[in-house]
């Protein structure tokens, strides 16, 4: 596309955004010029763009790679709301791609995959599956402490009102994870994941608690806060993948993955829902919680996330994800879709990234900062339209023998005794 000889005028943009229907905004070019898509009326979010390649990258070959890189670069801003800007960036990506673009994001696909390939070995092998999962998550506790808030739980909470704390919520949805699992006391529970449930289970349900993760300074982050809070004797941690648990065969009478199946793969579901099982001793309960895409969601290939948040994470579907777990002789109990719980907790991290910008530069760079920021505000938009979804998948190892389940779910959610007295 030529260079945008009627900017001046505002021709030009009022020619592209002529059908985008979205949130009234504001586009502020790098001299103080500005274009309002409605005149007379307050734009919901103005897009700060600083410089004239950017520009023309943002309306002629725009894709998640190069608005994401400019907005970290910090060539693109985005001043009010942060949310409402993405209904913006799905009108331009929605735009059919010209051949020069469709050419170029092959390249670039395929010079990152070979680029993996070579640094970290084939796809979805143990080391590049621990590379890519140490690229996201091995940040300095720090980094997480300030807007996870004091559980250090990375997953989706669980609101019993919108108005509940972001401490509260997480601590429900610890909650409702060992409800769903029935835990009962010096029961063997192994945790897939970050070391907050292995926590709260060992101490509030009386478990012996065990937890693997890929990432070294989670598996630190678990083991300091296990010394710190006396449960040495109930709460392990181990860096350990997932296929190198044999020796842990029928260990366990409830197992937990929470956000971690997103790693996995669809080629790699079955031999991951054959570990779990394997795992399980017969009777045994496991709740799977993680992202899938919605069947209607269009895949895609020049991928902010895939690039630089979650190398290789692709999202599988629900359906895909019970049929794995069914062929690997799971029964599935229960589904449950918490979409709307993830978005509220997404806007809650990003408040907190916002207000404790300047400690956070402290431990990361501001590039960093940016992908977190865009990254949060991006999956929570992507929640809202239903692109994605949450989902806790309850599932049993049959005993031939009775079945364990009671006739209703109501312990689910009514008020319960802990070692503190009633809690709700």
């Amino acid at each position: 596309m030529p260079y945008f000889k009627n900017w001046r005028d505002g021709r030009l943009l009022d020619s592209i955004f002529r059908d985008y229907a979205g949130p009234i905004f504001a586009i502020r070019l790098w001299n103080g010029w500005q274009w309002t898509l409605a005149l007379g009326e307050r734009p919901i979010f103005t897009v700060v763009v600083e410089t004239p390649h950017t520009l023309r990258a943002l309306m002629a070959e725009p894709n998640e790679v190069t608005i994401g890189e400019a907005f970290i670069r910090r060539e693109l801003d985005v001043e009010g709301d942060l949310f409402s800007v993405f209904s913006l960036a799905e009108y331009l990506l929605s735009r059919p791609p010209t051949l020069l673009q469709r050419a170029t994001g092959f390249l670039f696909r395929l010079g990152a995959a070979s680029k993996r390939c070579f640094h970290h070995g084939a796809y979805h092998s143990k080391a590049r599956d621990q590379a890519s999962i140490s690229y996201h998550y091995n940040q300095p506790v720090e980094f997480f402490r300030p807007w996870l808030g004091s559980t250090l739980v990375y997953s989706c909470a669980y609101f019993r009102s919108g108005s509940d704390s972001l401490d509260l919520a997480q601590t429900q949805e610890l909650d409702l994870v060992c409800r769903k699992l029935r835990l009962q006391p010096l029961e063997r529970f192994l945790d897939i994941g970050w070391g907050s449930l292995i926590l709260h289970a060992a101490d509030k349900y009386d478990v012996r608690a065990h937890g693997i993760t890929l990432s070294r300074i989670q598996s630190e982050a678990a083991q300091s806060r296990i010394d710190d809070s006396g449960l040495r004797r109930r709460c392990t941690v181990k860096l350990r993948d997932y296929r190198d648990c044999d020796s842990l065969s029928g260990s366990f009478e409830k197992i937990a993955s929470v956000g971690m199946f997103e790693h996995v793969g669809l080629k790699n579901l079955p031999r991951y829902f054959k570990a779990v099982h394997r795992l399980l001793s017969p009777g045994g309960t496991s709740l799977n919680r993680g992202i899938a895409r919605s069947p209607l969601s269009p895949v895609r290939k020049n991928s902010f996330i895939d690039r630089y948040v979650f190398p290789d994470g692709k999202l599988v579907t629900l359906p895909e994800a019970t049929s794995a777990a069914e062929a690997a002789g799971f029964e599935v109990r229960d589904v449950e879709n918490l979409r709307e719980h993830y978005e509220l907790t997404l806007r809650k991290w990003v408040k907190g990234l916002r207000q404790n910008r300047e400690e956070l530069r402290i431990y990361v760079p501001e590039e960093t900062y940016r992908i977190w920021l865009l990254y949060m505000a991006g999956s929570a938009a992507a929640f809202r339209r239903g692109d994605i979804a949450v989902y806790q998948i309850l599932l049993s190892r049959p005993d031939q023998v009775k079945c364990r389940f009671p006739l209703v779910r109501e312990d689910w959610y009514s008020a319960r005794k802990s070692k503190q007295g009633v809690v709700a």
